[in-house]
C-alpha cells in the first residue's frame, strides 16, 4: 500500500475519531442540562441540516480533491488553481441558497415530523430549531472547497485540524450557552436547545479561520508549483464544471445518504408508533435512534470515511496511470484496516451496551437495546463509505448512483410495515436491508470491473473474524464476572466496567493480532520492527 495512502488515511482517521469521539461525549452534559424529554428537538434540526448540508458540499472536498489530483499527476498545477479560485464563488452562492431554502422550508418540514397532538413538541418548536440551525450554511461551502483544494495536493492535515477545531468551538458555545441559558437566564431547556444548534454557525467560522492559516503556510509551495505548470487556459471554466460536476451527485449522494435514511425515520417513524398506540413516547425513542445510539455508531464508521477520503487521490493516480497492481494493492489493504479496526469496535458496542449507555446518557433498557441492536449497522455504513468511493475512483459514478437510491428505496418501502411489526427495530432493518443491498451491488460491480480477487483478502478476513470472535466470549465473559459481583449503579460504576473490559479486549485482540503476525501485515515494516523488538516474531 502506498506511503501516502497509509499517511493520508491515519490522519484524516485520528482526526475524525476525535472529532466523532467529541460529539458524542459533549452529549453527556448537553443531555444533562436539556434533559432526555427536550433533546430530540435538537435532532430534529440536524437532520434536514445535515441533507442540505451535504447536498451544499459532500460532493466537493472529494470531487475537487479528485479533480486536482488528477491535473497535478499530469504536471498541470493552474488548472487546479483556477479551479479554486472560481469555486469559492460557486460555494458561497451555494451557502446563500442553501441556507435561504431550509431557512424557509423550516415549517413545512415542522408539520411534517408533528403527526399527532400526543407528541411533545409543537411546530413552532421544531421549525424554530431548523432555522437557527440553517445560519451555517453561509459558511461551511466554501471550506469545503478548501478542504478539497488541499486533500487534492495530498495535504490532509488541515481538513482533520480544522474540523477538530470546528467541533471543539461548537461543543464550547453548545454547552456554555446553554448552562447560560437555563441557569441564569432562567429561559426553558428548549430554548437553550435553539442556542445549541445556532453554536453550528460559531464552529463553522473556527474552522474557516484555521483553513485560512493552513492556507497561507502552504502558499509559498503551491506558488511554486504554479509558476513551473503549463498554462491552463486550454481547459475552460466550461470544461472544468462539466468533468467536476460529473463527480459531485456521487459524492454528494455518498454524504446525504445517512442523513436521507434518518430523513424517512423522521417522517415516517412518528407516524407509524402513533398507529400501533405509541405516539407519547415517539419523540423519545426516535431522539435515541437517530441522535444518542447514532453518534455511538458512527464513531466506527469514521474508520472508513478517513479511508476513503485519503482513498480518493490515490487510486485516481493509479487509475489515471493504468497501474493495476498499485490499485489492486490498495483495495486488499484497505479492506482489510477498515474491518481490522471497525469489527472489534461494533463487538465493544454491543456488548457494552448497557453500561455505555448508561454513563453517557442514563439508565435506560430501551436506550442500550437500541444501541445494541444498531450497533452491527456500522459495519454496512463503513462499507459502503469505501466501495462508493472506489467505484468514484474508477469512474463508476452511474452505479454509485443507482446503488445509493436503490437501497434508500427499499428503507421507504419497508421502514412504516417494519416500524408497526418491531417499532424502533424495525426502523434499523430497513435501514440493514438498504445499506446491505447498495453494499452487495457494489462490492459485484468492484469486483466484474477491476477483475478483483484476493484469496489472501479472503484468509485475512476469516482470521479477523475468529479474532474477534475471542474477544467477544473474553468481554462478555468479563462483563459477567463484574455484574456478578456488583451491578452497575452509577455513572462512574458504568464507566469503570466499561474501561476495564474495553482495556481486556483491547489487550487480547491486540496480543492475538501480534501474535499471528496480522497487524505486522496490515500495518508494514515499522511496526515489524517494533514488534519484533518486543518479541512478537514472525
Amino acid at each position: 500500500m502506498s506511503s501516502n495512502l497509509v499517511k493520508g488515511s491515519a490522519i484524516l482517521t485520528i482526526g475524525l475519531f476525535l472529532s466523532k469521539a467529541l460529539g458524542l461525549l459533549y452529549l453527556m452534559p448537553f443531555y444533562a442540562i436539556v434533559g432526555e424529554e427536550n433533546i430530540g428537538l435538537y435532532q430534529y434540526a440536524y437532520i434536514p441540516y445535515n441533507i442540505a448540508l451535504s447536498i451544499a458540499i459532500s460532493g466537493a472536498p472529494l470531487a475537487i480533491s479528485k479533480f486536482v489530483s488528477k491535473y497535478n499527476a499530469l504536471g498541470d498545477y493552474a488548472t487546479g488553481r483556477k479551479m479554486l479560485k472560481s469555486g469559492m464563488l460557486v460555494m458561497a452562492l451555494t451557502g446563500i441558497l442553501s441556507f435561504l431554502t431550509l431557512y424557509f422550508l423550516a415549517e413545512p418540514l415542522a408539520h411534517l415530523v408533528r403527526r399527532n397532538d400526543e407528541q411533545i413538541f409543537t411546530v413552532e418548536e421544531i421549525a424554530g430549531v431548523i432555522r437557527w440551525v440553517s445560519f451555517a450554511l453561509l459558511v461551511v461551502p466554501i471550506m469545503s472547497i478548501v478542504r478539497g483544494f488541499l486533500q487534492g495536493n495530498h495535504k490532509m492535515m488541515p481538513t482533520s485540524v480544522s474540523q477538530l477545531v470546528e467541533q471543539i468551538v461548537r461543543i464550547v458555545v453548545v454547552l456554555v450557552g446553554a448552562f447560560i441559558v437555563v441557569n441564569f437566564m432562567n429561559e426553558s431547556p428548549r430554548t437553550a436547545v435553539n442556542f445549541a444548534v445556532f453554536a453550528a454557525f460559531i464552529g463553522a467560522l473556527a474552522g474557516l479561520v484555521v483553513l485560512y492559516k493552513y492556507w497561507r503556510s502552504y502558499k509559498p509551495e503551491f506558488d511554486h508549483l504554479l509558476a513551473n505548470s503549463p498554462s491552463a487556459s486550454k481547459v475552460s471554466i466550461t470544461d472544468m464544471y462539466t468533468e467536476v460536476f460529473a463527480y459531485i451527485l456521487p459524492f454528494v449522494l455518498v454524504g446525504v445518504i445517512n442523513p436521507l435514511y434518518q430523513f424517512v425515520d423522521m417522517i415516517t417513524f412518528n407516524n407509524a408508533m402513533a398507529s400501533i398506540g405509541l405516539a407519547n413516547v415517539t419523540d423519545t425513542y426516535f431522539a435515541m435512534l437517530n441522535l444518542l445510539t447514532h453518534k455511538f455508531v458512527m464513531i466506527p464508521v469514521m474508520v472508513a470515511t478517513g479511508f476513503s477520503m485519503a482513498l480518493i487521490p490515490v487510486i485516481t493516480g493509479y487509475y489515471a496511470k493504468n497501474d493495476q497492481k498499485g490499485i489492486t494493492r490498495s483495495l486488499d489493504q484497505t479492506y482489510q484496516i477498515m474491518l481490522f479496526l471497525t469489527v472489534p469496535m461494533v463487538i465493544g458496542l454491543i456488548v457494552l451496551s448497557d453500561e455505555l449507555y448508561q454513563f453517557l446518557y442514563s439508565k435506560s433498557a430501551a436506550g442500550s437495546e437500541i444501541l445494541a441492536h444498531y450497533a452491527p449497522v456500522a459495519i454496512l455504513f463503513g462499507l459502503f463509505t469505501v466501495t462508493a468511493a472506489i467505484l468514484q475512483g474508477i469512474d463508476r459514478q452511474k452505479w454509485i448512483v443507482f446503488t445509493s437510491l436503490l437501497g434508500l428505496l427499499f428503507k421507504l418501502v419497508l421502514n412504516i410495515p417494519l416500524i408497526k411489526l418491531f417499532e424502533t427495530d424495525g426502523a434499523i432493518a430497513a435501514t440493514a436491508i438498504g445499506y446491505a443491498i447498495a453494499v452487495g451491488l457494489n462490492i459485484a460491480v468492484i469486483t466484474k470491473t477491476l477483475h478483483y480477487r484476493s484469496k489472501m483478502v479472503f484468509r485475512r478476513l476469516i482470521l479477523i473474524g475468529l479474532l474477534n470472535l475471542v474477544m467477544f466470549i473474553t468481554v462478555a465473559l468479563t462483563l459477567k464476572g463484574l455484574t456478578a459481583i456488583s451491578e452497575a449503579d452509577g455513572k462512574m460504576h458504568a464507566l469503570l466496567y466499561v474501561l476495564l473490559c474495553a482495556m481486556v479486549g483491547a489487550a487480547v485482540y491486540g496480543y492475538l493480532s501480534f501474535k499471528t503476525g496480522l497487524a505486522q501485515k496490515l500495518f508494514g515494516n515499522r511496526l515489524t520492527k517494533l514488534t519484533n523488538k518486543l518479541g512478537f516474531r514472525r
